[in-house]
């Protein structure tokens, strides 16, 4: 028998020589990271395009975009709660997740119709509903059929793939609208086919493993002895989530940085492509790394990233130093999201999962409003500048909260 740290304090035994111990991630979270890979394809060709289409065809605010933003994203995060409770109740992650991919696909047709403000607020709600239902349960069936000692590499596997659908979006964004002449609809168009093609995909490929005899079955969720059996130290990692997300916001700041800058418009999309390609990059290696040493330490590297983003973003002077801030705005994701999942799976009971990723989506959702509308007023008041700094002074108070945090977590382990 070998013993072997998961990274958290946590010890966890494998059998040397299982077969197990010998195989590498399973194909169910491959094909669960080309689905995502799909729909990031399908969404970001749209996204990227977005905010500048709100600010220059439709007239819009920074301020606005902000809000949009912050509000389509807290309402996928408060939707997850409710999904991922719905799967630990049902003992069924995939229908859930299959339904959340379809009602995204249904939405997609929205954008190239849509001819006023109000209906992209619409698209992007009942879109951000579908990511809401799918996400939690998605998560929760990656921790079910991964391995333990695959855990890390894994959740960052399905993200990186998901990443990879995040710069071929934008980048195909860019040849269409070159293309096209910049006719936005046209791209919207061509957006709908990788959004149905990543629904065919999980409803024919992905086979969800049976749930154990043994396991406890769940009969509400969401009350309140079910969220104390979450444990203590699932809370100390949102809580270190949440406030890490304060320190970010959404990365349509990053498109109108670029903007503001002088980037063409038809070149937009290029921002994405260059934060995309270094998160998906940087995502899987650090995966494996996670499984291997301290998952905080990692963490704290991230912020680190984070910090040098804001304020490389901050004092950019010419497009060079925005593509090196938005290049270290990618890093960070890579050091850091995959990680936090690994962290939210290691530390619940396996049949609270759904539940874990819900409640942690929210909390990080809300954050994530919080933020977008706070930096979409410091833009509106300050210009970039004032934006990015104060990204750069939260992130400070999370390096400084990651300490404390980190400290309390350890004195668990050596309980």
């Amino acid at each position: 028998m070998g013993d072997a740290g998961d990274g958290t304090g946590v010890v966890t035994t494998e059998i040397v020589g299982s077969p197990g111990a010998r195989q590498g991630v399973p194909a169910g979270v491959w094909v669960l990271g080309f689905v995502s890979m799909l729909m990031d394809i399908s969404s970001e060709m749209i996204h990227a395009l977005l905010p500048v289409y709100m600010v220059t065809v439709l007239g819009t605010s920074a301020l606005t975009v902000g809000i949009i933003e912050g509000i389509a994203e807290a309402t996928a995060s408060i939707t997850k709660v409710f999904s991922g409770a719905l799967s630990d109740w049902l003992g069924k992650r995939k229908l859930l997740a299959a339904l959340g991919y379809s009602l995204a696909a249904l939405t997609k047709p929205i954008f190239p119709l849509a001819s006023s403000i109000q209906w992209l607020v619409t698209a992007r709600f009942i879109d951000r509903v579908g990511k809401g239902i799918r996400g939690a349960p998605r998560d929760a069936l990656v921790a079910d059929i991964a391995p333990p000692h695959l855990r890390g590499a894994s959740f960052d596997l399905r993200q990186s793939l998901d990443t990879i659908g995040a710069f071929l979006g934008p980048l195909l964004a860019i040849g269409l609208m070159w293309l096209t002449a910049d006719y936005f609809q046209a791209v919207f168009w061509i957006a709908v086919i990788p959004a149905f093609l990543a629904v065919g995909l999980i409803l024919i490929a992905v086979k969800e493993p049976e749930r154990p005899k043994e396991q406890r079955r769940v009969r509400m969720p969401l009350h309140r002895d079910e969220l104390r059996r979450l444990g203590a130290t699932y809370w100390w990692v949102v809580a270190v989530a949440a406030v890490f997300t304060l320190a970010r916001f959404s990365e349509a700041f990053l498109i109108l940085r670029a903007q503001s800058i002088g980037l063409p418009l038809a070149l937009v999309p290029v921002v994405l492509v260059i934060m995309s390609l270094a998160y998906s990059l940087s995502a899987y290696p650090i995966g494996i790394l996670s499984d291997r040493v301290n998952r905080l330490t990692l963490l704290a590297l991230g912020l680190g990233l984070l910090l040098a983003a804001d304020l490389t973003l901050a004092f950019a002077s010419d497009l060079v130093w925005v593509g090196i801030g938005v290049v270290f705005w990618g890093l960070h994701m890579g050091f850091t999201q995959g990680l936090l999942a690994t962290l939210i799976a290691e530390t619940v009971p396996a049949e609270l999962r759904g539940t874990a990723f819900g409640m942690f989506n929210l909390m990080t959702g809300v954050a994530l409003l919080v933020a977008s509308v706070v930096a979409g007023a410091l833009w509106d008041m300050a210009g970039p500048q004032g934006t990015f700094l104060a990204g750069a002074a939260f992130t400070l108070l999370t390096l400084a909260g990651m300490f404390v945090v980190r400290g309390r977590l350890r004195e668990r382990a050596d309980a």
